[in-house]
């Protein structure tokens, strides 16, 4: 896999969106938000524009959004609303026709499409469409939205009703954007498990998978769309209705301890100050006896500043990050991708010899990185290296947009702490305990489905083959 070769820790969740509504130049803003939210994609990206003719146009490709708008692209997208997306492949694969925003023309009325999440009854529903005559041009489980809004379209009612329809239908984590010739529609799951944030731009408004990217453009946040809700977007304002009134919040944890950037605020609460948080508990839960405190670039620098400060020991910038590796370094042989890792990340021999290390990292996935870290700061002269994990253990796969699909890809499904400890190298190991997650974020529900196996929804295909490909 590439990011085995780049670097085993790295998780991937599959996209974010953003819309804008309103605003003159939306596609030059649009590209900006877009570039905010690059961390949660960076296989390919798209935007979709509607001139004031009401007539469509589309760029997208591979690569990452200073790539694809390159040159004058961004001056194809005449008009005042957009949606735009960002991608990492977890279901369908990435390939060109799975990029989006995905652009459908039909005579009741053309319309655009952008999907945050992962749908669990996906093989289920494409056979269900199939069988009736539709015909899928990619291979991502986020077309279904789209037949499914036209099989349930109806020309005596508005569209917003065959959408509910279509959303009842679909379980799993979304969150979606669906532009029409005069509105955007911003729908979320049910469960809350994905995020999706509203703003205020000048006269019009802004749609984001997270806040960041508002403060990219100067935009004023105004609300989270609700779980089971649409918000329809037009000259009207935002609209309110809900297609289910089945609710919950649970928020996918990672989202706060890896996924999100740091100045973020997610549901009310800022990623930063959740991670630094944890890093405050994971001391109290699981002190260490050493000299200085290092975290691991960048997802996990919050908590080890939470640790330090908890802890009274000093926080160190005790590894550094090359950011500038290309993202398809893939080298064929072993001794060659060890030199990739190193090349990655470096530890700082003068802050580390002769000191034991407190290593405080976000998450163990595979724990080849863990150990090659741990190696990296022992060969720098530490004395001693106490790994502390900001999150439980990860001992059960994701169905909703995380790329850990099998129990063969987490270490902690098959191995004990103890026994992840001598895997990795380190001196000692602890993890932080679920509970400290929602305390962190002073919340009484998160998805923690991957530290606890309790999953929020029904899985229909997904647990059969996370089962088969254990085996």
């Amino acid at each position: 896999m590439l990011q085995q070769a780049i670097y085993d820790r790295e998780l991937h969740e599959e996209c974010g969106v953003f819309g804008i509504f309103g605003v003159p130049d939306a596609a030059s803003l649009t590209y900006y938000g877009l570039h905010a939210l690059q961390h949660r994609g960076q296989e390919g990206c798209g935007i979709v524009s509607v001139d004031a003719d009401g007539r469509f146009h589309r760029v997208k490709g591979a690569g990452l959004v200073t790539e694809v708008f390159s040159g004058d692209k961004l001056s194809k997208l005449a008009g005042s609303m957009t949606i735009g997306h960002v991608r990492y492949s977890t279901t369908g694969g990435n390939t060109s026709e799975n990029i989006q925003p995905f652009l459908f023309r039909h005579n009741s009325g053309d319309f655009a499409l952008a999907h945050n999440g992962n749908l669990v009854n996906s093989v289920q529903l494409r056979q269900y469409l199939e069988n009736r005559g539709s015909l899928f041009q990619s291979t991502s489980d986020s077309e279904i939205l789209a037949h499914l809004i036209k099989k349930e379209a109806r020309c005596d009612r508005p569209r917003i009703f065959s959408i509910i329809d279509a959303l009842n239908m679909l379980e799993g984590a979304f969150a979606f954007l669906v532009m029409t010739a005069n509105r955007i529609y911003a729908c979320r799951d049910k469960y809350g498990l994905r995020p999706l944030s509203i703003g205020r731009l000048h006269d019009g408004y802004v749609v984001s998978s997270e806040t960041c990217a508002f403060d990219a453009l100067g935009a004023e946040f105004l609300r989270d769309v609700e779980p089971g809700e649409i918000v329809t977007i037009d000259t009207h304002g935002l609209r309110s209705r809900d297609y289910s009134q089945y609710k919950r919040r649970q928020m996918c944890a990672m989202e706060y301890v890896y996924f999100a950037r740091p100045d973020s605020d997610i549901e009310g609460c800022n990623v930063h100050a959740f991670r630094k948080e944890t890093g405050r508990i994971l001391w109290r839960e699981a002190p260490a006896d050493a000299d200085i405190v290092v975290g691991v670039p960048d997802s996990s620098l919050s908590a080890a500043m939470g640790y330090a400060e908890a802890s009274g020991l000093p926080y160190e910038m005790g590894l550094i990050k090359n950011k500038y590796i290309g993202r398809t370094f893939i080298q064929p042989s072993q001794e060659l991708r060890e030199r990739g890792v190193r090349m990655k990340l470096s530890a700082v021999r003068t802050i580390v010899r002769g000191r034991r290390v407190v290593l405080v990292d976000d998450s163990i996935v595979r724990g080849t990185t863990s150990r090659r870290i741990v190696a990296m700061l022992r060969e720098a002269g530490a004395t001693a290296v106490h790994v502390r994990i900001a999150s439980p253990p990860m001992t059960n796969p994701c169905f909703y947009g995380v790329d850990t699909s099998t129990y063969d890809e987490l270490i902690s499904a098959r191995k004990s702490v103890e026994e992840v400890g001598r895997e990795i190298g380190s001196d000692s190991l602890a993890f932080l305990s679920k509970e400290a997650l929602l305390q962190a974020g002073g919340r009484s529900e998160l998805c923690l489905a991957c530290y606890t196996g309790h999953y929020p929804t029904a899985l229909y295909q997904s647990v059969t083959q996370a089962n088969k490909d254990d085996k």
